[in-house]
C-alpha cells in the first residue's frame, strides 16, 4: 500500500522530536508501559502521554491490553513506508551526484588539455644546431 501525504507527514511530524525517537527506539527492544517509558525523563508522565499520542496518532506505536496494564509496542509498517520514500529520493540524488561527476571528471580533463596546449605554446624551444661536415 503506498502512503498517503497526511500518514507520512505524521510520520515525520512524530519523528521530529528527540523524545519520541527515544521512545520508539526503547520500543524497538519490546513493548512497555507508560511508566516503564517514562522513566528515562525528566518530565511528567502526563507529558510522556502527549508523546504517545502523537505517536499513536501517526501509527507509530499502538497500545495493548493486558489485564489493567496498557503496554504500547512498535508498529514498524509506518516508518518502513518513510524509509521507502527516502530511499526513491536517495537514489534520485545518488543518480544526479554520479552525472555531476562526470561532468565534473570532464571538465578537468578539458582543463587539463587547456593547460598542457597552452604551456606547449610557451615552453621555449630547443635550439638545434647544424651539423657542418
Amino acid at each position: 500500500m503506498k502512503p498517503t501525504s497526511y500518514t507520512l507527514d505524521a510520520t515525520f511530524a512524530a519523528l521530529a522530536d528527540p523524545t519520541r525517537r527515544a521512545i520508539l527506539a526503547r520500543l524497538a527492544t519490546g513493548e512497555a508501559s507508560v511508566a516503564e517509558l517514562a522513566e528515562p525523563f525528566d518530565m511528567t508522565q502526563p507529558a510522556i502521554s502527549k508523546h504517545l499520542k502523537v505517536l499513536e496518532r501517526a501509527v507509530l506505536i499502538s497500545r495493548g491490553r493486558e489485564a489493567q496494564r496498557r503496554p504500547r509496542r512498535l508498529e514498524p509498517r509506518p516508518l518502513a513506508e518513510a524509509t521507502d520514500w527516502i530511499e526513491r529520493y536517495r537514489k534520485i540524488w545518488e543518480g544526479n551526484f554520479k552525472r555531476l561527476d562526470a561532468v565534473l571528471r570532464e571538465l578537468k580533463h578539458k582543463q587539463k588539455k587547456t593547460i598542457d596546449a597552452l604551456l606547449d605554446e610557451v615552453k621555449p624551444k630547443p635550439n638545434k644546431k647544424r651539423r657542418t661536415r
